[in-house]
């Protein structure tokens, strides 16, 4: 009998070594994951320390930013109310404001106009009476030789492209309008070289009609009081004729651009010198010593030359001196 049993309980042995083989499999499933868990913390507590420095640098970093502008929260009535009174201030300071570039007519506008891009309006007066001696009228520069127009551009600098737009405007204008300079919008964009910016020069100075002149200044200065934050001319445009009634916009151009070019400076503002630094939010950017800024002012207001040749009276009557011929001095 007890032959039997042990050979009835034999079996059990193999039963237990699966157990325990089970068992021990289990456990070295388990301890993977606590290695992993382990490991996942460990990455953390590394990611820490290694993130740590870059507080410090942030630190040590923000005495050297420019200081941020003023954020002004004002509804849309409070913005109409402080650019209407920006533009009145500026009315005061700036009463000879005129267009900086000297014409007798609208053809000489237009084409004076043109030969301001990428250069200043004095060096156009420098070189315009020379143009204009030699081609006075839409005819005679549509027939003109392009390579003494170019000689004559020159100094105004990209002055193959400048002799093909204004001989091809020129064309233009002697057979699709019969010589003369036409008034409305839709038909100065059309003519070769010409966009909106020159169009509403021509319009508001050439023939009284209302315009907004977005100019590389214009559109600074704008941005810089906040009156928008649009980059694109056209909509700078817009954003800023919504704030004004149409009769003004001529004046406001050339309030804006005469102030862009005397004290509000891409680089160095001469804030310190500024009429209108109580309502600019960029106010700091520049020079704010009185006495520091003063140095700063350009033109008239600094006791220096102009850009016109033949100024008007008005401009003269405030101290303004004239510019310079070409070659002189």
């Amino acid at each position: 009998m007890k032959t039997t049993k042990a050979t009835k309980s034999t079996p059990a042995k193999p039963v237990a070594k699966k157990a325990a083989k089970k068992a021990t499999a289990a456990s070295k499933k388990v301890a993977p994951a606590k290695t992993a868990a382990s490991k996942k913390v460990a990455a953390a507590k590394t990611a820490t320390k290694k993130a740590a420095p870059a507080k410090t640098v942030a630190k040590k970093a923000a005495p050297a930013q420019a200081a941020p502008k003023k954020a002004i929260v004002e509804s849309h009535a409070a913005l109409v109310r402080r650019a209407r009174r920006i533009n009145r201030e500026l009315a005061e300071v700036y009463p000879y404001a005129h267009p900086e570039l000297d014409f007798e007519n609208p053809f000489q506008l237009v084409i004076a106009t043109v030969l301001s891009a990428q250069t200043t309006d004095l060096r156009v007066n420098q070189t315009t009476p020379g143009l204009f001696a030699k081609y006075p009228t839409p005819e005679d520069l549509a027939a003109a030789n392009p390579e003494e127009v170019e000689e004559i551009l020159r100094p105004t600098g990209f002055f193959r492209a400048k002799t093909k737009s204004v001989i091809g405007l020129s064309k233009a204008l002697v057979e699709d309008f019969g010589g003369e300079v036409p008034g409305r919008l839709e038909d100065l964009v059309k003519l070769p070289g010409v966009g909106r910016k020159t169009a509403f020069v021509v319009l508001g100075n050439a023939f009284g009609r209302p315009g907004i002149t977005v100019d590389t200044h214009f559109g600074r200065l704008v941005r810089r009081w906040q009156w928008t934050d649009e980059t694109d001319p056209d909509k700078v445009e817009a954003a800023v004729g919504a704030l004004f009634p149409k009769s003004e916009w001529t004046m406001l151009s050339h309030h804006v651009i005469f102030h862009g070019r005397r004290i509000c400076h891409a680089r160095k503002p001469a804030c310190g010198a500024c009429p209108i630094a109580p309502l600019c939010p960029a106010y700091g950017e520049g020079e704010t010593d009185p006495e520091k800024a003063r140095k700063l002012l350009k033109y008239e207001k600094g006791g220096f030359p102009g850009q016109r040749l033949n100024p008007p009276q008005s401009y003269l009557d405030a101290g303004g001196i004239p510019a310079p011929p070409l070659g002189a001095g």
